[in-house]
């Protein structure tokens, strides 16, 4: 068979298989009021964003970073950058990366290596996953925020002399949940292990002026590396590795992409900072966000909705079948809200929901009308499936 008929013959049955198993993707445009966006503080329209990468475009020395850092991409813009995204974090430096994803790969595979040991929350983000999977280190899964189960792991390699890693999201992003971060520090200072933390989806809403979770906990001293996204809150892309200066150093050498990526245009910089500026400002802006979200998590657990153990801005509604995700989306849109099933393998079997994210863009009278509609169209698909159940006994 030719070579090419066969590949593309594969791709077909791949996509026939997923168009089967409800579990087909595809692009959309968000029509409606948009439940899908992580701009939590509604900073992707502000002015202030706009006026400074103008700015930057009009005064800069050029438009591209023409390499990578380590050739011709490095620019003051990024020293100055770092420089204040690591007194943001209190840490003692930080690295800039092009994504959150690239930042997260480019530590854990860099950091460790085939003879140590990374310990995952079961429901990690996939770019923790694939940087587990890249470093080549034996890895134990805990049970979601379980202690015991996560003791049980460091229990079981306390007499090894690997090297021992603790990963972690602070803030879980398709569950909305909090990691027990002290808790997981004092089990890493008892088996002598390295703490990482992805704090996507908590930089910028929580911790003192948004600095995130492990600021709050007070563990910025304690955390080996602290990984913070800036394509969310802060509006922007890219992400900063937190850390010491050695670590700094050792990325710049060691990180394969920071290393082998083609540096972000130096304007760039003037957006994230910028942005940094708002975040700080912003409490005002994010007691609106956070109590905006205790109330409608409070609406929908009392009509007995299952959104897991969220206690954010990120909640989850959780239905268990592709097909009744699907469902539950098509309707919030035909109600005219933008939000989208996830079903797996981004979430685990049997686990499919519609993920509502809050931002600041939208008032109190909006989300307690997406809290009538949900709650009626939860009940018409338990309605629909019970009454399909019923017919096919």
């Amino acid at each position: 068979m030719n070579g090419k008929r066969q590949a593309e013959e594969f791709l077909s049955n791949e996509l026939k298989e997923l168009r089967a198993r409800d579990r087909l993707r595809s692009l959309e445009l968000p029509a409606g009021v948009n439940l899908c966006s992580n701009d939590y503080l509604a900073l992707s329209t502000h002015s202030a964003l706009r006026t400074a990468v103008l700015d930057a475009i009009q005064n800069g020395a050029r438009m591209a970073s023409t390499g990578s850092r380590l050739l011709s991409g490095h620019a003051v813009e990024w020293e100055a950058l770092e420089k204040e995204f690591a007194e943001f974090a209190g840490v003692e430096a930080a690295l800039f990366f092009g994504s959150g994803y690239a930042a997260n790969l480019g530590v854990l595979s860099s950091v460790a290596g085939k003879s140590d040991v990374i310990f995952s929350d079961a429901l990690n983000h996939a770019s923790l996953i694939d940087g587990i999977r890249l470093s080549g280190a034996q890895k134990f899964i805990y049970g979601h925020r379980d202690l015991n189960s996560l003791e049980d792991g460091l229990r079981a390699h306390a007499a090894s002399a690997a090297r021992k890693f603790i990963v972690t999201e602070s803030l879980f992003s398709m569950d909305g949940d909090f990691a027990p971060l002290a808790e997981i520090c004092a089990l890493a200072e008892r088996y002598g292990a390295a703490v990482i933390v992805d704090e996507a989806h908590a930089v910028g809403v929580f911790g003192p002026k948004g600095r995130g979770c492990v600021a709050e906990a007070g563990l910025s001293e304690i955390v080996f590396a602290s990984i913070y996204p800036c394509g969310k809150a802060l509006a922007s892309a890219g992400a900063f590795v937190c850390g010491s200066a050695a670590m700094k150093e050792f990325l710049i050498n060691r990180a394969r992409t920071f290393i082998f990526s083609t540096a972000l245009p130096p304007y760039f910089a003037a957006q994230i900072s910028a942005a940094l500026a708002l975040v700080r400002d912003a409490d005002a802006a994010r007691d609106h966000l956070i109590g905006m979200a205790r109330e409608f998590r409070e609406a929908l657990r009392r009509a007995e909705i299952n959104i897991g153990a969220s206690e954010s801005q990120i909640v989850p509604v959780i239905v268990g079948d592709n097909a009744a995700a699907m469902r539950c989306a098509e309707l919030l849109a035909n109600a005219g809200f933008a939000a989208r099933a996830i079903r797996p393998p981004t979430v685990p079997e049997g686990a499919a929901r519609v993920r509502i994210s809050l931002t600041c863009a939208l008032d109190a009278a909006i989300v307690r009308r997406l809290a009538t509609e949900l709650i009626g169209i939860c009940a018409r698909v338990r309605e629909g499936y019970a009454a399909a159940s019923a017919a096919a006994r």
